[in-house]
């Protein structure tokens, strides 16, 4: 079995115009510890809590350089997985503040290796309104929100940036949280969905998706008509803001043809990078993506 070929939906804008609406009218509560810590790159750490679009307290770290006031700033948002990303050299730049949290509630620093019964992509995929990223885009937005209220960032000067499912998402930020004036997408998922077909799905965890399609009637249906919603090229005609992406060459995840397809899609400023690698962090997104930021904003 394949997943039906489902076109960009004409309903779109309508739907993520929902998901921000809510987002943007959310309580904004958040609470810093006031205890930071010294990192090898000489920024200052703190954890940091905050309501999530349910209610939810959700946790996080806040890095920033020392004295610092009205710096431009990133929100840092992680791959697939429950763990927490740590504010290493990739969540942690030279003049910036970042933000980064763990979708599930988690610690800030949690660590979870990745095995296929504590995966989410089948959380809810029946609808595009129920499917657990929206929630997360929600919740994403609200810590835009929060990053932006912070005393050491300059409000109008904020990025969004990750990896794979990180950079998907940061597309969809950009295309819908006006408080996201620039992105980096680092072989961003989710491109082109309809041409997910067998040969994507020999490997978890995007077999997720196969393994609940297989469980329920018109399984295959239902996620296809629920992807077309969140396919990132199918969002990124929405994302004006100037936008880095970049694609691994040897890419089995975010194909490569499939992240070209994402940056032709892009209507602003934007700029391919292209690494000889597979779908992993590399050295080089660390000077490339603070270039960008800092040539955008400021």
């Amino acid at each position: 079995m394949i997943f039906e070929l489902v076109e960009r939906p004409e309903d779109l804008e309508e739907f993520w115009a929902r998901v921000a609406e809510e987002a943007a009218s959310a309580r904004l509560w958040y609470k810093r510890d006031l205890n930071p810590r010294p990192l090898a790159s000489g920024h200052l750490c703190e954890e940091i809590r905050f309501e999530g679009i349910g209610g939810e307290e959700l946790h996080g770290w806040y890095a920033y350089p020392p004295g610092a006031r009205r710096v431009p700033a990133f929100l840092w948002l992680p791959p697939y997985g429950r763990s927490s990303v740590p504010p290493n050299e990739y969540g942690v730049r030279e003049g910036f503040a970042s933000l980064s949290f763990n979708h599930f509630g988690l610690p800030a620093f949690h660590e979870e290796r990745y095995k296929p019964s504590q995966g989410y992509f089948a959380e809810g995929i029946d609808t595009p309104e129920t499917w657990i990223f929206r929630r997360m885009t929600q919740n994403a937005y609200l810590a835009a929100r929060v990053l932006q209220a912070l005393v050491e960032v300059d409000e109008g000067r904020i990025a969004a940036a990750g990896m794979s499912q990180g950079g998907g998402m940061a597309v969809w930020l950009g295309a819908i949280c006006p408080v996201v004036k620039a992105v980096c997408a680092d072989m961003p998922f989710l491109c082109r969905t309809r041409e997910i077909a067998v040969r994507d799905l020999l490997r978890y965890p995007l077999k997720e998706l196969q393994d609940y399609a297989d469980s329920v009637p018109l399984g295959y249906e239902r996620v296809s008509h629920t992807l077309s919603y969140f396919d990132t090229t199918h969002l990124a005609p929405l994302c004006r803001v100037p936008t880095q992406a970049s694609l691994g060459e040897r890419d089995p995840a975010s194909r490569p043809e499939r992240v070209e397809a994402l940056y032709e899609a892009l209507p602003g400023p934007k700029r391919l990078i292209r690494y000889p690698v597979g779908h992993e962090w590399t050295p080089d997104m660390v000077p490339n993506n603070l270039d960008w930021m800092r040539v955008h904003l400021g």
